[in-house]
């Protein structure tokens, strides 16, 4: 076969975008270009690599294979190439990572002071909910995942850098935010809040309520957690929800944290990658950053 690392790009660049044109503009090139290089790979392969089904790309199976090996060729080149940027200074490059919804309270500040000390560094963020972040994980798209409930059945490294406190909320209003370590058994009547299953804060509040034998009575299931302090605020219910969503507080924007016995449950940011990975030192300097930037946020804390 006789395809190009450039033309290998684009098809990677069509696989992540389903449109030829849109694989254009980020390959930068012209739309008959790219269908003309992308007609040039196909024949090249000699099986067809992809189809248009209600105008949209779709891969075969060979064109699957064919993007995952191009997708692992050109994670190496970017290896490579930030080991020479590393080598001049780590002056130059590109990060990609992929977070879940929740980290958005924090992850930009942390980014931004990042790229403050790298400005030529460019970064690719991706704010999604864990089940997101995990497919993305599992295609090894990213450099870096943050979330709170890492999968168990993928071989990762994985490292805590963070707390995550999960907290119960309630209206500011509500007779519960004005008394101590309110005990369960009060709350067999009232009405929950949650987020949708498979987030990692509703994964931490269900194994809780397992432990305690408490079926919480749900009136919704949300996607995000403005919806639930919107919720909660306006008395539909009792919301649980990461701490980083109050933004550190204890009462935001109509509602407040609940002294309630058991809580805040313990839960932890981590970094993952794919313990096979090997990580660029960009990628390295970047997990560095986290780490050394929460703990010495957490020590000013304590002074």
């Amino acid at each position: 076969m006789n395809i190009t690392f450039r033309q290998l790009r684009l098809f990677l660049a069509l696989a992540d975008t389903g449109s030829v044109s849109a694989a254009a503009k980020l390959m930068h090139v012209t739309q008959p270009t790219a269908s003309m290089q992308l007609k040039e790979v196909t024949q090249s392969v000699g099986l067809p690599l992809y189809e248009v089904v209600s105008k949209k790309i779709h891969l075969t199976a060979v064109g699957q294979e064919l993007a995952v090996t191009a997708r692992t060729m050109a994670q190496a080149w970017d290896v490579f190439e930030h080991n020479v940027d590393a080598t001049k200074g780590l002056s130059r490059g590109k990060l990609r990572v992929s977070v879940v919804s929740t980290a958005k309270y924090f992850m930009p500040r942390l980014i931004g002071s990042f790229c403050k000390r790298y400005p030529e560094i460019d970064v690719a963020l991706q704010i999604l909910n864990r089940d997101g972040v995990v497919q993305r994980l599992r295609d090894n798209l990213d450099d870096l995942y943050i979330m709170s409930m890492p999968p168990v059945d993928m071989d990762l490294g994985d490292e805590i850098f963070m707390p995550n406190p999960i907290v119960l909320i309630a209206a500011t209003q509500d007779p519960l935010t004005k008394r101590k370590a309110v005990p369960w058994g009060e709350l067999t009547e009232r009405r929950f809040i949650l987020r949708e299953k498979g987030s990692g804060t509703r994964m931490t509040g269900d194994q809780y309520f397992r432990k305690l034998k408490f079926r919480p009575d749900i009136r919704l299931e949300l996607g995000s957690n403005e919806a639930i302090k919107e919720s909660v605020a306006g008395g539909l219910g009792l919301g649980v929800v990461s701490r980083h969503a109050l933004h550190g507080l204890e009462k935001e924007h109509g509602v407040k944290v609940v002294d309630m016995a058991g809580f805040p449950l313990p839960s932890a940011w981590h970094i993952v990658h794919p313990a096979s990975k090997k990580l660029s030192p960009l990628a390295l300097a970047f997990k560095q950053h986290l780490i050394q930037s929460v703990t010495r946020q957490s020590t000013l804390k304590m002074n």
